[in-house]
Formats: C-alpha cells, sequence, structure tokens
C-alpha cells in the first residue's frame, strides 16, 4: 500500500524542511484497486536527504475488514523536483481477524511546484509477507 507514497520534493528555496502533505490515490493489489487517502511529512536534512513518515488508510481493503499503514521512510532527492523512497513500517489489516505485519516500500514522486504547494504524483510498491501492493496517486504539500 503507499502513501505515502504521497511525493514530495522541496521548493526552490533552500530553507524548505518541513514538508507535511495529504496523499489521494489507489492501491492495487490481488486485481483490486481501493481506494487510498493519507497523511505524510517530511523532514529535509539538506538539499538532497530526508526523512519521513506516512499514514496511510485504505478501508475497503481485504474484503471490507481495511487497512491502515504507518512507516518510516529515507528519501533521496537527485534534483528539486524527483524523490526516490525506501521505507519500513507495519500494515495493519482490521476485521475479526485483525493481525499485523512488516511493511517494505519503494517510491518514486515528482513534484509540481504551485505557488507555495505542491503537486506530486507518486508511485509505490509495497511488499508484505508474500504478496506486493502498487500505490498510485499524488500528495498535494506544502513546504516551509
Amino acid at each position: 500500500m503507499l502513501l505515502m507514497i504521497g511525493g514530495v520534493a522541496a521548493q526552490a528555496n533552500e530553507q524548505v524542511k518541513h514538508i507535511p502533505g495529504v496523499f489521494i490515490g489507489v492501491t492495487h493489489i490481488d486485481n483490486e484497486a481501493e481506494f487510498t487517502f493519507g497523511v505524510e511529512y517530511e523532514y529535509k536534512l539538506d538539499k538532497q536527504w530526508g526523512l519521513g513518515l506516512i499514514y496511510e488508510r485504505t478501508n475497503n481493503a481485504h474484503h471490507g475488514d481495511g487497512v491502515s499503514v504507518s512507516l518510516a521512510s529515507a528519501y533521496f532527492h537527485p534534483n528539486k523536483s524527483i524523490r526516490l523512497g525506501v521505507g519500513i513500517g507495519e500494515e495493519r489489516v482490521g476485521g475479526s481477524h485483525s493481525h499485523s505485519d512488516t511493511l517494505y516500500r519503494l517510491s518514486a514522486a515528482y513534484d509540481f511546484h504551485i505557488g507555495e504547494f505542491g503537486i506530486a504524483p507518486a508511485i509505490a510498491v509495497d511488499f508484505v509477507n508474500d504478496q506486493e501492493a502498487l500505490v498510485i496517486g499524488f500528495a498535494v504539500t506544502r513546504p516551509f
């Protein structure tokens, strides 16, 4: 699952350190696609590196039981618009047979700057147990 997978890149202003965002997208797993939403935050360590937290929710995943994803990511910014990420976290499945599993995520995003905001189409692949989930969407960010 994504979030965040979301995507965040710093504004042209080198002083940007905090990049909060809201993610909206779709998670694809086992030939099913479910609406996914979440929040994300990245702290820029320097021009090329950042650390972040992501929380995503997919209410109808796992046959309506719902899934939430919480993860921490490290990000590499080869330029001001591209963000590549690797993360680790937890996937929690709700319902009568609720359980949690470790989740690993690879992500990429491209940030378009519109005034003080960013719009970042993003894609992520989550690895949980022996399954892969593809998360596609976009994040709206407000760097400061």
